[in-house]
């Protein structure tokens, strides 16, 4: 198996290694939108997250990922999961499905097996993007310039956690539960409001400015190339680390307690930003609940609130033609209008 890129050897890029991890440890904030420059480690950085997570267990040949415990409730007929035989589990990989831009409707959701059709006379289900996605993360590079129609069917099954397919005389059903990641340049097209919005965190990522970064970057990528093996073997150490980590954060999750003045304070910048609806409070408060989880702490404090507000919500602000005002600048005004004296700045 060709190696991944340590997720521990990446340079920088701090918001979005942090983003990915929270939404590791959390799935439903609703996924990622990476913005910046090409060549910044987008999809390297979505990869090595994929390769750091443990293995999950799955019944063996099922195409949608099902596991013993859900099995019963979504696949199909003719999947392993329900020929009525034994189902045997095994361990594998958290799927990272590239999701192409050129892709069509049939190779997303899926269609009739037409070759199945014709030789056995039998109408049988052949599964898309969606169904190899389930239980673990759908990337889509250059997000900004999906066709509308993908994004219209995108946002049914995001919201719906199951992809639904009726045509050609089929009508099928499978769960569809992933991490939406995606990356672009906003340079190249802006994105959809409703796709914008359906994201949990947004990381805007740029090219390194100082020297020494740079350098870092072009001397690991190019021993990683040279013996792949041997320069994921150098952080194994940092990389086994971070996946127990995750592995005790995912546990402590539900134990963390959210005190009533945090849940005050979410709410309050919100209003001071005008964001419209109640998404923005629940990312806010789901994606501190899990930073603190990574951080074994027992309560969402309003430190894990201010960290957190910029990626939870610079995407979510109206065009205000009289603020000229970046969207982080006006995150941290607002930060700075609610908080006051609570939380000294920086922390």
């Amino acid at each position: 198996m060709r190696p991944v890129f340590p997720f521990t050897a990446i340079v920088g890029q701090d918001d979005l290694k942090l983003a990915l991890l929270l939404a590791a440890i959390d799935p439903s904030l609703g996924g990622v939108l990476v913005l910046g420059d090409r060549g910044t480690g987008k999809s390297t950085a979505v990869r090595a997250l994929a390769a750091l997570l443990p293995p999950i267990a799955a019944v063996e040949g099922c195409p949608y990922n099902s596991s013993l415990d859900d099995a019963d409730a979504g696949c199909v007929a003719g999947c392993p999961c329900n020929t009525g035989k034994p189902r045997a589990e095994v361990m594998i990989s958290v799927p990272v499905v590239d999701l192409p831009l050129g892709a069509t409707e049939d190779r997303v959701v899926g269609a009739l097996d037409l070759e199945h059709a014709l030789v056995r006379g039998e109408k049988r289900f052949e599964p898309g993007l969606l169904a190899r996605a389930n239980r673990g993360f759908l990337y889509i590079d250059e997000v900004n310039l999906l066709e509308d129609h993908l994004v219209d069917l995108l946002l049914d099954v995001a919201a719906s956690g199951e992809n639904v397919v009726e045509r050609e005389g089929i009508s099928i059903r499978h769960p569809a539960r992933f991490v939406l990641v995606g990356s672009g340049n906003p340079e190249e097209g802006e994105l959809r409001p409703q796709l914008l919005d359906r994201f949990g965190l947004m990381v805007n990522v740029g090219t390194p400015r100082d020297v020494p970064s740079r350098v870092e970057v072009v001397r690991r990528r190019d021993a990683f190339e040279r013996d792949g093996s041997a320069f994921v073997a150098s952080f194994s150490g940092e990389t086994e680390r971070l996946r127990v980590r995750i592995a005790a954060a995912r546990a402590l999750l539900g134990t963390i307690n959210v005190p009533q003045r945090t849940l005050e304070r979410a709410a309050e910048i919100c209003i001071a930003l005008g964001t419209d609806g109640l998404r923005g409070e629940l990312t806010l408060i789901r994606s501190a609940r899990a930073l603190a989880a990574f951080e074994g702490a027992g309560s969402v404090g309003l430190s894990e609130l201010r960290r957190i507000a910029p990626l939870a919500l610079s995407h979510r602000l109206r065009r205000d033609p009289l603020d000229e005002a970046g969207s982080e600048a006006r995150v941290a005004r607002a930060l700075g209008e609610v908080f006051g004296a609570d939380v000294p700045v920086g922390v």
